[in-house]
């Protein structure tokens, strides 16, 4: 019988790293929707208009974003 490869007895005093706390989850998405307020206060406009949008392809609906996030730099007059 071969001998264990782990003394058993052996006190394990050495730890490598450091082990930290899970960070709470409520709290970083109350960050973010902060964030996200305080950027659409800024902008002090919607990039495109409110409503329901419906297309009938990918590519069509990314047509149309393009299009919306192109007219919001645009200077108003």
């Amino acid at each position: 019988m071969k001998p264990p490869f782990v003394h058993v007895e052996e006190k394990i005093d050495r730890f490598v790293g450091k082990r930290t706390q899970t960070p709470d989850s409520l709290e970083a998405g109350m960050k973010w929707q902060e964030t996200a307020v305080e950027l659409h206060k800024s902008f002090k406009h919607r990039w495109w208009p409110k409503g329901v949008y419906r297309f009938k392809t990918h590519e069509e609906a990314d047509e149309w974003m393009t299009k919306m996030l192109a007219r919001s730099n645009l200077p108003k007059t």
